[in-house]
């Protein structure tokens, strides 16, 4: 029998091998694990923001004025935004890590699809974005009298800002995970403007109570579209009056947040690199 025919033999069919999706899947859980097994990183993700939340819902638990909103529904609509969009912060840091300390290259020479590690990656932001923010409108029912809303039409509204969401910060993280210039730096170079736009974007501070300039900067980017939406879903009309616009502009947030995908993809193409700068 002539080696061609051995290795015809041996070799399991194309069919047969998984598919790039289910790859994915399978990475998806070993970064779960992975996650789950780092302590301190589990506890600091989950309680920052209900600590946040607590902090500042009791220090501004009284309703806005000239509405029936109280101030802690709003920070909820808020850290729901900013926990869709922690996939910026963590891929941002994560990749930067994996490229530094050589995890990259190593997958880049497997039979690992490049395609499902990204696919890993992005449902393990997935993920750990929806328990946050279960655990949020857990707190916020249970302390400061949030009311889930009862319209399909509110939830359809949720589903894809946060869909949206959590893909645009996600292939920001990605495009974004290039900037640092090591694994050490990561941090540092990623969670500053994030926490920057936080604070501009209505999170910690209502919008119509932040400079027009400030206003106008945050409007570039996703995270104050995202937490504009989650307004509109857990707020309702009551909420309205207090937007800059008089509206939640729906419309606008959908368009936005999806041009920030396509951009986020456009930039993940123009900017991503397999190896570290000492690598060449």
């Amino acid at each position: 029998m002539s080696q061609t025919t051995i290795h015809a033999a041996t070799t399991p069919p194309a069919s047969r091998r998984p598919s790039a999706a289910r790859l994915g899947l399978s990475r998806a859980v070993i970064e779960v694990i992975l996650f789950f097994r780092e302590r301190d990183a589990v506890i600091f993700a989950f309680s920052l923001p209900i600590i946040l939340l607590a902090i500042f819902g009791a220090i501004f638990g009284d309703a806005v004025e000239g509405s029936g909103v109280s101030v802690a529904q709003l920070y909820v609509a808020g850290l729901i935004g900013t926990a869709a969009m922690t996939g910026f912060q963590n891929l941002g840091i994560g990749i930067a890590i994996d490229r530094d300390d050589g995890t990259l290259k190593r997958l880049a020479g497997t039979p690992l699809p490049r395609s499902s590690y990204f696919v890993g990656k992005a449902l393990q932001t997935l993920f750990l974005s929806l328990c946050q923010v279960a655990l949020l409108l857990a707190v916020g029912m249970l302390a400061f009298g949030l009311d889930l809303p009862t319209r399909v039409s509110a939830w359809v509204t949720f589903c894809w800002v946060f869909v949206l969401g959590v893909l645009a910060s996600a292939l920001l993280g990605v495009a974004a995970s290039s900037l640092p210039r090591s694994g050490r730096s990561a941090t540092a170079v990623i969670s500053m403007p994030f926490v920057v736009l936080q604070f501009v974007s209505g999170v910690f501070i209502p919008v119509s109570q932040l400079p027009s300039w400030l206003v106008n900067i945050a409007s570039v980017f996703p995270l104050k579209w995202m937490c504009q939406g989650f307004r509109s879903v857990f707020i309702g009309d009551a909420g309205a009056t207090l937007e800059i616009a008089g509206s939640y502009e729906l419309d606008r947030v959908a368009l936005i947040l999806g041009a920030w995908v396509v951009g986020g993809l456009v930039l993940c193409l123009l900017t991503f690199r397999w190896k570290s700068r000492r690598d060449g």
